[in-house]
């Protein structure tokens, strides 16, 4: 379990040490790992035992490696402080970290391990905050510049695509899917086909109906379903799979080898995603369809001739294609974030987790922001 050596981390450690008044302030930069366990940690206990002090802090907001070992040593030393009598307080650590001393912090101590210094500080938090934002759309960018060199490498050698596993992708995202898309498209196609009748009743316009179940379920509430079922499905999926890949470090060992990691196990589901939404868009949009259809029959006293032809009229081309265009886009987000997500896990099984459902929450938020856009968009085009 460790924490990501980053591109600028320094080659080896470096601790400094401030002193006020009877507080010592120590500051960690640097890697800290099995490596250097030995050195750093008879450092701070040297420098600690020294002097004649009252409270220690060790800063770890230069930190940008530690492993479990280190973690343990630092609260090794952090026990030792405070069987002196010394109070000793861990600050500044980030997510990772703190995940890490979680596990092997002892909970029984009295005093917290760690704190930081904006926990009462609600301008610092919505920086911080902010900051993370930022960090993850600049990944996600950073992300996708490497999808698309991956895709234009693959146009120009087409045999290095491996299509059994875009074949594979297809089934496990599109076939499997079938089921439940089918389900949820009757079921919207029924709810949206009873409440719009409860309501046209009143003033006779019960033929209107299956015009607004099928121009709903096409333009709107076919792509976004369908997209939604497919981000909790395949995204998370995808995302997982990555990500156990990467704690079993067997995305280091296809790097290691020579292996695009982005082109060997991204693109493969990325194109399987974006060929298999637009069609199960069109399945969900039959289907709900015929949902409503339902309820036209059964309460409105509408022939099925006539229900289809109320719907056939309707239905233009050009909703078609948007529909499908949505899709098509609505895939390529889920798929590339569930993948970026996946890489992004470091520290093990607690990361997947928050990692998979990061990328699922991601998706949907960019479905629905980028359906937005599409709604403005198609209505000035």
């Amino acid at each position: 379990m460790t924490i990501p050596t980053q591109k600028d981390c320094p080659e080896r450690y470096t601790i400094s040490y401030k002193r006020e008044a009877l507080n010592l302030f120590i500051y960690l930069a640097g890697e800290f790992g099995l490596q250097n366990l030995t050195a750093f940690n008879s450092d701070i206990n040297r420098e600690i035992s020294s002097q004649k002090i009252n409270s220690v802090t060790i800063d770890f907001s230069g930190v940008c490696y530690l492993d479990s070992a280190a973690a343990l040593a630092l609260v090794q030393i952090r026990k030792d402080a405070i069987a002196q009598n010394i109070p000793c307080q861990l600050i500044n650590l980030n997510d990772e970290a703190k995940g890490i001393f979680s596990v092997i912090h002892d909970d029984a101590l009295n005093h917290p391990p760690f704190k930081s210094l904006q926990d009462d500080d609600f301008v610092g938090r919505v920086g911080q905050s902010s900051l993370d934002i930022m960090r993850d759309f600049k990944g996600f960018v950073t992300f996708i510049g490497e999808l698309m060199v991956a895709i234009l490498y693959i146009i120009r050698h087409p045999k290095s695509l491996r299509w059994k596993d875009v074949l594979f992708y297809v089934q496990r995202a599109g076939v499997d899917g079938l089921p439940i898309v089918a389900v949820i498209g009757a079921l919207m196609g029924l709810i949206i086909a009873f409440m719009s009748f409860l309501q046209l009743k009143m003033i006779g316009a019960n033929i209107y109906v299956p015009s607004l179940v099928s121009f709903a379920m096409i333009k709107e509430l076919g792509p976004i379903m369908t997209a939604i079922l497919v981000a909790g499905r395949s995204g998370s999926a995808f995302a997982a799979e990555i990500g156990t890949m990467e704690v079993n470090e067997e995305v280091d060992a296809l790097n290691t080898m020579g292996f695009d990691s982005v082109r060997f196990l991204a693109v493969p589901k990325v194109l399987a995603t974006i060929i298999v939404l637009p069609i199960l868009t069109v399945y969900a949009d039959l289907f709900g369809i015929l949902g409503g259809m339902i309820i036209g029959v059964t309460s409105l006293d509408l022939t099925i001739k006539t229900y289809i032809t109320q719907s056939l009229k309707t239905i233009k081309v050009f909703d078609i294609v948007t529909s499908l265009i949505k899709a098509g886009v609505f895939a390529a987000l889920i798929a590339s974030i569930g993948c970026q997500k996946g890489f992004q896990v470091r520290s093990g099984a607690q990361d997947v987790g928050k990692y998979t459902t990061s990328a699922v929450v991601a998706a949907i938020f960019l479905i629905v922001v980028a359906d937005s856009i599409f709604a403005i968009m198609f209505y000035y085009i």
